[in-house]
């Protein structure tokens, strides 16, 4: 007989993975430190095994490695035959990164940021109201207009009038526009601390919440160094930091251009950096000043400050340094700016993301 026999499904023990499970973990974290360096990952889990015993007589390195190929993260097919991701391990990163710094969120639909003031909305209150021009059939309280129609006209000739109409409140609930700028200058990795593995991570768990709980929303992100550009979703685990100064002009002027493109009346720009804008462009050459605090750059920076603050688009800036000088110049940028600044280590950068992207959901009035 041809078909299939189901048996009962018994789960492993609580806190028991399997060891594929266990050195996929590994490997996640060294695909974002060598930027989706496949080969490059699976040299350091090799090094790494021989010294520690990742993996034991019944399961290899070379047993790991077919798993990979044969659930779908990784690929030999590369031009020359080497190893590259696959899109399933690009959703894993993302889905990774969203569960270790904002925890599990189930997807839901609608705008979902929540205000203190009312609206037309998904989420139905309490409150009720007169109707007025505009509202839906919808927002209609049948059975409290049923009720006034009665009180107002009699049980005998009964009829409705507008006054009798009644509405339900629903809570409002807003759409967000957020860019999200991510420093590659060569600072992010000198003296011996990758500064940008923690800000690929956030980035990338940011878009994972985005696109389940908040879909209506949008994120764009873009790096800058000596110049910015914008870059996909699906290329955050491949970002590296280059020989690049830091120029912050640029970053900010890419990102206003981009949220003057999106309708959402709420827009805001999260900027990580760690440390001062040291250049700017001025027609096709570069201005630099290693140093840093230079007049010219500074003014510059700080005028388009205020330029977001008069279109009403706020600048939180997440600073990995806690140096006096840069204080100074951040302290200047945000009150130019009216936006908030954090002065964060690599372990607390997520959690403050995640916090001011929740306290910022509120509607412009």
């Amino acid at each position: 007989m041809i078909g299939y026999r189901f048996s009962k499904f018994t789960p492993p023990p609580d806190g028991e993975t399997s060891d594929f499970e266990r050195l996929l973990k590994v490997f996640m974290q060294l695909i974002l430190i060598t930027a989706g360096n496949v080969s490059e990952a699976l040299q350091w889990m090799t090094e790494v095994d021989r010294q520690y015993q990742l993996t034991n007589a019944n399961y290899g390195m070379g047993d790991f490695i077919d798993d990979l190929k044969k659930n779908g993260y990784i690929t030999d097919n590369g031009p020359n035959g080497e190893f590259k991701l696959k899109a399933k391990a690009e959703q894993n990163l993302r889905q990774s990164a969203l569960e270790e710094i904002f925890g599990r969120l189930k997807k839901t639909r609608g705008g979902e940021h929540k205000t203190h003031h009312n609206g037309r909305g998904d989420e139905p209150t309490t409150d009720r109201r007169d109707y007025e021009f505009g509202d839906t059939l919808e927002q209609i309280s049948m059975t409290d207009s049923l009720r006034n129609a009665q009180i107002n006209h009699g049980y005998e000739d009964f009829h409705m009038t507008e006054e009798d109409l009644e509405v339900v409140e629903n809570e409002f609930k807003t759409q967000t526009s957020t860019v999200l700028m991510i420093d590659i200058s060569h600072s992010m990795i000198l003296y011996g601390e990758d500064r940008i593995t923690p800000a690929k991570k956030v980035a990338m768990a940011l878009a994972e919440l985005i696109t389940k709980k908040y879909p209506k929303d949008t994120l764009d992100i873009l790096v800058f160094g000596d110049d910015a550009w914008q870059v996909e979703i699906k290329d955050l685990p491949y970002l590296q930091v280059g020989p690049y100064h830091t120029n912050t002009v640029a970053g900010l002027e890419l990102a206003m251009d981009i949220l003057r493109r999106r309708k959402n009346s709420n827009k805001q720009i999260f900027m990580i950096t760690d440390g001062k804008p040291t250049c700017i462009k001025q027609g096709i050459k570069y201005y630099k000043n290693s140093f840093g605090l230079d007049p010219r750059i500074l003014n510059q920076t700080l005028n388009l400050a205020s330029q977001l603050r008069k279109i009403k688009i706020p600048v939180t800036t997440f600073m990995i340094a806690t140096d006096p000088y840069l204080k100074s110049f951040v302290r200047d940028f945000t009150k130019a700016n009216n936006g908030n600044a954090y002065y964060s280590s690599l372990q607390g950068l997520g959690n403050l993301v995640f916090e001011d992207f929740k306290r910022n959901r509120r509607k412009n009035l």
